[in-house]
């Protein structure tokens, strides 16, 4: 999007300003679909305000979610009813894993924060044997297909935006307000580097600035 003139960037600014929507939450549904219909435990890496990790209840038995981030665990804990079997807890995921192994492991907007390949490393020692690593990631804008496909996603940006917020304004949601960091690493980088640690790894470049891995364990 940087490649698009000031004046159209600060419309497009004020524009999503006004009509915020979740990017990473457009992927939720599509990560339960990647999933087994019955598991024992799931691991939602980077949990934020919990959504993803609330949405897992429907398929496993106890959910775990972590975040560095005390006050957005703290809004976790508040946004989830007493009988919905979710436990928040602040942790460096990497260091402090939630006992396991787990069957599902999940990971939104989040391992461009960590060293990546140190990451996948952990998640691979921590899923169970025949489970499943899902990580939605953001990747660093490099080459001119990169520079293309940001480009398409503009106007599906900008209509869903005003789909989502049924064409009024809204504030930003909970799900929102966690620290972000741009990415770093460029989508050919991430393939290598994941396939090094998870062979096999499937891995596809998606609309809204994002990528897909998924990976299961033999």
């Amino acid at each position: 999007m940087t490649t698009l003139p000031p004046r159209i960037l600060r419309a497009l600014d004020r524009f999503h300003a006004a009509h915020p929507w979740d990017h990473n939450a457009h992927y939720h549904r599509w990560i339960l679909r990647q999933l087994p219909r019955s598991l024992d435990s799931a691991l939602d890496v980077g949990c934020g305000s919990g959504d993803l990790a609330r949405l897992l209840t429907s398929r496993a038995r106890t959910v775990h979610g972590v975040d560095v981030d005390p006050a957005i665990v703290t809004r976790a804990r508040e946004l989830t009813p007493p009988a919905v079997p979710v436990t928040f807890t602040v942790a460096d995921a990497l260091r402090e894993m939630p006992p396991g192994p787990h069957d599902v492991i999940t990971c939104v907007a989040t391992i461009h924060h960590m060293p990546f390949s140190d990451a996948l490393t952990v998640f691979r020692r921590h899923l169970a044997p025949g489970g499943t690593l899902v990580v939605v990631g953001l990747a660093q804008a490099q080459t001119p297909g990169d520079h293309l496909l940001g480009a398409a996603a503009i106007p599906s940006n900008v209509a869903m935006a005003w789909i989502k917020n049924k064409g009024r304004s809204a504030p930003r949601p909970d799900s929102m307000t966690a620290p972000t960091r741009p990415a770093t690493m460029s989508f050919p980088d991430i393939v290598r580097e994941a396939r090094s640690v998870l062979p096999g790894a499937r891995l596809r470049r998606r609309l809204f600035w994002r990528y897909t891995l998924v990976w299961r364990r033999r």
